[in-house]
């Protein structure tokens, strides 16, 4: 059997939820994660591919793009589609079956330096998501030893304003229309009281 082969495979691929597409049910119904994974996270793969192709870009990793693309208006094209794909494989990873509940206690111990309390970080990523006018993302962050809640627009990473990721909560309306239509609070509450990742902010705030 040859196998050698002529096709050069795509420099980015679609990463494998890290769960089935009903495993969120009823906070996020499959039928959600089927057009949000299945087409708006594919698509942000698909059409990055088409455009970092026999440019400067294409055979760098995501982080190098965003980087190198960012408030850059010539490659905000790039950049917009790089940054979506990171944002969206992280957003799958900030949430879990049968998450939410309490943060491990290392975690606990430095929300409660930073916040006061678990209930005020949680206030202030309910706050943020619904100060953020239009499209966007909410993240728990580290600034420095800081945790930090912060809001971006549309594709915006954290890490171009030099803050490290620590979770993160699509707030675009193709995140939740099909279950909560326009009742954005009512979706980022269920995330942060049954979804959320403690463990996984654990591990990127190592």
């Amino acid at each position: 059997m040859n196998n050698d082969t002529s096709e050069k495979a795509a420099p980015h691929v679609l990463p494998f939820l890290p769960y089935a597409d009903n495993a969120l049910d009823p906070v996020i119904s499959a039928n959600t994660i089927g057009f949000h994974y299945g087409k708006h996270h594919k698509g942000y793969v698909e059409n990055l591919n088409k455009l970092v192709a026999g440019t400067e870009f294409a055979n760098l990793t995501l982080e190098q793009i965003i980087a190198q693309t960012a408030g850059k208006a010539d490659k905000s094209a790039i950049f917009n589609n790089a940054a979506q794909t990171w944002n969206h494989t992280f957003y799958w990873h900030s949430l879990k079956p049968k998450g939410g509940g309490e943060p491990p206690a290392v975690l606990k111990k430095k929300i409660e330096i930073s916040f006061g309390t678990l209930d005020a970080c949680k206030k202030e990523l309910a706050t943020a998501a619904m100060a953020q006018f239009g499209s966007g993302w909410v993240w728990l962050v580290l600034n420095g030893d800081t945790l930090e809640v912060t809001k971006t627009a549309n594709a915006e990473v954290p890490m171009t304003a030099g803050l490290k990721p620590l979770l993160t909560i699509d707030v675009w309306e193709h995140a939740y229309y099909l279950d909560y239509q326009n009742r954005r609070a009512d979706y980022v509450s269920a995330i942060l009281d049954k979804l959320i990742n403690w463990e996984f902010a654990l591990q990127n705030a190592s």
